[in-house]
């Protein structure tokens, strides 16, 4: 299993995140994903920290598709695969109702179908294939002219069985957020690899992300993260993913405790099928560089 980060693209500038970069290259982390907030584009802060630190993958986790045309994101992604000497992935979900409808001010019609069309359509476009495509959520005429860059794999945030399926037939993988490494062996894992199976197509790539703390205090940390991000379990698909874990919030899918616990935790993920783990680091700054330390290859 392939370990790397998973960064805040807010809260800091764009020459330390690319130093944050820098400085997970240096451990011998193999990757690092950034998240899409509202602060810095994070296909962009991808595109130039793979630029300035060769060597290391560098990707989204995840960008919106509804405030995204088809069109303008698969010129963004190829431009940031050649940019970063193609080491990018695009991660890509269809985000929340509250923040597509409450922020961006868009209808949440229909999520799947939105995001079976999105992918439809996104797919050939980043093949540098023309594409006529029209479909109840989305039309798109036209093609993508990126000389150089090859197709960017995509990951699909995917936890309901339907998206896991889509993400399976149509995109190269998933990237999970909330979820514990139980869920992945016994739901994510054997839905997403028949779905691609059935497809003809590779093996996924099952991407996993945890807020991970090497500390002395592991209830400290969750409850931090609990009053910080609790309000994430409000959102369907996180609730319903909660829900299946048996789990009362987002705070209890937390790693935290000292060095022999948390290897123990990442390990029952490598042996329940992901590919690949990214590692947020969460607590104080001390507690933070000790979970770095503990990655440092």
């Amino acid at each position: 299993m392939k370990i790397g980060v998973y960064l805040q693209s807010g809260g800091a500038d764009v020459n330390s995140l690319v130093g944050q970069v820098r400085d997970a290259r240096a451990a011998g982390f193999e990757s690092a994903f950034f998240s899409q907030l509202t602060s810095w584009d994070s296909i962009t802060v991808a595109a130039l920290a793979g630029r300035e630190v060769p060597g290391i993958e560098v990707g989204t986790a995840v960008v919106q598709t509804y405030p995204r045309h088809p069109l303008a994101l698969a010129g963004q992604a190829l431009t940031a695969q050649s940019v970063s000497g193609n080491t990018f992935t695009l991660g890509l979900g269809p985000s929340h109702r509250e923040i597509v409808e409450g922020a961006f001010g868009l209808s949440y019609d229909r999520p799947a179908r939105h995001v079976r069309e999105y992918l439809s359509a996104l797919m050939p476009l980043l093949r540098g294939e023309t594409v006529e495509y029209r479909g109840e959520t989305l039309s798109v005429a036209g093609q993508v002219n990126a000389p150089g860059a090859t197709t960017p794999p995509v990951l699909l945030s995917a936890l309901g069985p339907v998206m896991l399926r889509m993400a399976g037939e149509l995109a190269d993988g998933t990237v999970t957020v909330w979820t514990g490494a139980r869920a992945i062996g016994e739901h994510i894992v054997p839905r997403i690899t028949e779905a691609a199976r059935a497809a003809g197509r590779p093996s996924p790539r099952v991407v996993a992300s945890a807020m991970v703390a090497v500390t002395n205090d592991h209830e400290r940390v969750r409850n931090q993260i609990g009053e910080r991000f609790g309000f994430a379990g409000s959102f369907a698909s996180y609730g319903s993913m909660l829900e299946r874990q048996g789990l009362s919030g987002v705070h209890e899918t937390v790693i935290a405790g000292d060095e022999g616990t948390v290897e123990k935790a990442i390990s029952r993920y490598a042996d329940a099928g992901a590919t690949e783990f990214l590692v947020s680091p969460v607590g104080d700054e001390q507690e933070q560089a000790r979970t770095l330390d503990f990655f440092r290859r």
